[in-house]
């Protein structure tokens, strides 16, 4: 029997639910909202997003989030969120269009400029809502791609009058500078009174009220920790908190026990869930492709359901994105390296090429000139979306596995200059610039390289 997951009753959240409610009702009237909700791992943000899309009526509702597997590939999140709206693609000015389809890979053409295609997907959210008013809700925005943030934040900031929301949520730490200067609201733990009522919810037996007061204490009202954490715990194992002054952050923890779940879970089960935490689309045709390569079958999904970890529908769906985080870290090398090529053999590379390729990078175990040019043609396709980050991430890595030292050299000075261009100077350790390349040193395989000797 399959364990559908619940999403509990909101508690203790009123003053967020009034300002969402308030961002659906100004959008309705034909205003434009943007909302960053802050807030640390399990404090309720995606709950609130959850919400916000299934409580937002006579609207439309595009969801998108970002993962940490693909932060390095170009639009990969606006390409999600933009995806149910790319049919008004047509109303759009042509240049802007052109821009856009490039970006996305949809055509071919030159880099496009990150002006032109903020102002294209802005130009897109105003057509979509000229039809009925927008709600973009994206979670897990610290793991947004670079482009993605840099044509979002750029969108948000302009949006005016198109009866658009959009409404992010962003981890902290780790995601404070993310969609910088924007409208936020923070999420922080529950009153105590809100948070008991949560925790006694969930309470396998009676519990002492000063053991009660310390859990309560220990989390900071972490909702997800108050969820959680209990779970498949003893009266007597709860009767000494969860961790106590000076432990690991409470995040940190609601991981760690999610990692200890997945451990008991049968081995081809959690092969399954590595499977689908590397798989960032939640795509339940590609992940039983890969599953039947990896030799798992399609009953390895009930325990995990059992278990509330995952729902497989469809979409494949996590509880929570720190359910995805154990999941891929629980994994080893080895196993994480068989789920990429089983993700590899099941993307088709004519469709997919980019996520093809970085599947296959992730599965190598030594040097593989074929894989390492794979990657550089990504590279070159990421730079003709104007994706200097992302091509500067296939280039490091295709450096990684050529055995040309020259032509290593040449590839991880076009990644530094990729970096730099992007603005992310910090990316380039000193230790992977090239020494001095020479000419001889920078014949390119691919246009990636064609300035490599300029210097």
């Amino acid at each position: 029997m399959r364990a559908k997951i619940t999403r509990p009753e909101l508690r203790g959240r009123r003053d967020e639910r009034e300002a969402l409610d308030r961002l659906i009702r100004d959008v309705r009237a034909g205003h434009s909202r943007v909302l960053v909700l802050r807030g640390e791992a399990g404090a309720g943000k995606t709950a609130l997003l959850d919400q916000v899309a299934g409580d937002a009526t006579a609207v439309t509702v595009a969801r998108a989030a970002g993962v940490e597997p693909e932060t390095e590939i170009a639009y990969s999140a606006l390409q999600q969120l933009l995806a149910p709206l790319l049919g008004h693609l047509d109303a759009l000015p042509e240049p802007q269009r052109r821009a856009l389809g490039t970006a996305f890979g949809l055509t071919a053409g030159d880099p496009p400029e990150a002006l032109l295609v903020g102002l294209a997907v802005l130009g897109l959210l105003a057509e979509a809502a000229a039809e009925r008013p927008l709600v973009c809700v994206v979670d897990d925005a610290q793991w947004l791609d670079r482009m993605s943030e840099v044509i979002l934040t750029f969108v948000a900031r302009r949006l005016d009058a198109e009866s658009v929301a959009l409404v992010f949520a962003a981890r902290t730490p780790g995601g404070d500078r993310i969609l910088a200067d924007l409208p936020e609201l923070r999420v922080d733990g529950l009153p105590e009174a809100d948070a008991r009522a949560l925790l006694d919810s969930v309470l396998p037996g009676p519990v002492d009220d000063r053991v009660r007061d310390r859990i309560v204490a220990e989390t900071r009202g972490n909702p997800l920790a108050l969820l959680e954490l209990p779970r498949e715990r003893t009266a007597a194992e709860l009767a000494f908190g969860f961790g106590g002054p000076g432990g690991a952050p409470v995040a940190g923890q609601v991981e760690e026990d999610f990692q200890r779940r997945v451990a008991a879970l049968p081995a081809d089960t959690r092969t399954l869930l590595a499977a689908a935490a590397v798989e960032p689309v939640g795509d339940p045709a590609l992940l039983w492709r890969a599953a039947g390569r990896l030799g798992v079958g399609m009953d390895a999904a009930a325990a995990a359901e059992q278990a509330g970890l995952v729902e497989f529908g469809a979409l494949v769906r996590f509880r929570h994105p720190l359910v995805r985080s154990a999941a891929w870290r629980a994994a080893g090398p080895a196993t994480l390296r068989d789920v990429h090529a089983a993700l590899a053999a099941g993307t088709d590379p004519g469709l997919d090429p980019d996520r093809h390729a970085w599947h296959r990078a992730h599965a190598a175990t030594g040097p593989d000139e074929d894989v390492a040019l794979e990657l550089e043609r990504s590279a070159d396709r990421a730079l003709a979306r104007g994706g200097r980050a992302a091509a500067a991430a296939f280039l490091e890595r295709a450096a990684e596995l050529t055995t040309d030292p020259k032509h290593r050299s040449a590839l991880l000075l076009a990644a530094a200059r990729a970096r730099l261009a992007a603005g992310a100077a910090d990316r380039v350790p000193p230790s992977r610039w090239p020494v001095r390349p020479t000419r001889p040193g920078c014949e390119p395989k691919t246009t990636a390289f064609a300035d490599c000797c300029s210097a």
